[in-house]
């Protein structure tokens, strides 16, 4: 089984440990971050299948942060959801997909939705993976192959 991590920020450390609670499984790694730096260091030093990002935080807010990934080749395509407490206005969940978001959670959260949405991205990280080790495994045996081509028609 592939373990995989997830990397949750938020500035209160008592959202940490109710996501924590929520999303504690076998095969899975919770990385967490309470603020937008320390999520970017996080970010730069592991392989990250999903963010949940809080979106209203001291310094770096998590639009910025979203913004800082999407430009970053190693970090662009980690999908992001934003968690909020007050940003339900459509401007922001708008600004938030702008951002590179892929889903708007509302706090106090759902863990029934939280735990699927979870999930389901989760799942297309595995597919993902799994796909990537196939054409590797595909391009080894291509390699291979072109090799004792080569070998065999000097040898003729």
């Amino acid at each position: 089984m592939i373990e995989q991590k997830l990397l949750l920020v938020d500035d209160q450390p008592a959202n940490l440990v109710s996501l924590e609670a929520v999303l504690e499984e076998d095969g899975r790694t919770l990385l967490k971050a309470e603020s937008g730096q320390d999520a970017l260091k996080i970010l730069l030093k592991e392989d990250i299948a999903l963010v949940l990002l809080d979106v209203q935080m001291p310094g770096m807010d998590g639009f910025e942060v979203a913004e800082l990934m999407r430009q970053r080749k190693d970090t662009q395509t980690i999908p992001i959801i934003f968690v909020t407490a007050i940003s339900k206005e459509k401007k922001y969940v708008f600004k938030g997909y702008q951002a590179g978001a892929v889903d708007y959670l509302f706090k106090p959260l759902d863990p029934l939705i939280l735990k699927s949405k979870v999930n389901f991205f989760l799942q297309l990280d595995r597919q993902r993976r799994e796909l990537q080790a196939k054409l590797k495994e595909a391009q080894a045996h291509r390699a291979a192959y072109e090799a004792e081509k080569r070998n065999r028609g000097g040898q003729g």
